[in-house]
């Protein structure tokens, strides 16, 4: 049983966005050509943690960076939740200081997209685990099995 391809289509174009988007964002924390990143962050948070702002934007370029290579692994169905969260630790943020709050939505309802990703992933894998272990589709005689 495969995949229903319009599906297929959706997971493509939500790992493809959840991947290079990360990427993009990631590095851009050491580059500030889309933003001044550290306008977003709350001030309390480099103070709790004793490190400058600039520091802790480049911590979390490396962790986005990382988030987004990994989102073309095998490993899509877990980082696209570890994506999810993330995005939810960024509206906490923008809440927090009461400024932002379009961008805190957005990044809420971007997180849902995330979810539907890792979602999509579980029954992607199902499909395929069905495929490989179903008597028809392991004889060499080429018969498979129809929806």
């Amino acid at each position: 049983m495969e995949l229903n391809p319009r599906l297929n289509h959706s997971w493509w174009t939500l790992r493809i966005a959840l991947g290079a988007v990360p990427i993009i964002a990631g590095l851009d924390k050491f580059l500030n050509l889309l933003t001044n990143w550290e306008m977003y962050l709350n001030p309390a948070i480099p103070k709790i943690l004793h490190i400058s702002p600039p520091t802790f934007m480049h911590i979390s370029g490396v962790i986005e960076i990382v988030v987004g290579i990994l989102m073309f692994t095998r490993l899509t169905r877990y980082i696209a939740y570890i994506v999810m969260v993330w995005l939810w630790a960024i509206s906490l943020n923008l809440i927090s200081q009461g400024q932002f709050l379009d961008i805190a939505v957005r990044d809420i309802l971007i997180s849902l997209g995330a979810f539907v990703l890792a979602k999509l992933t579980e029954v992607r894998e199902m499909t395929t685990a069905e495929d490989t272990t179903h008597p028809l589709n392991a004889t060499s005689g080429g018969m498979r099995r129809t929806a």
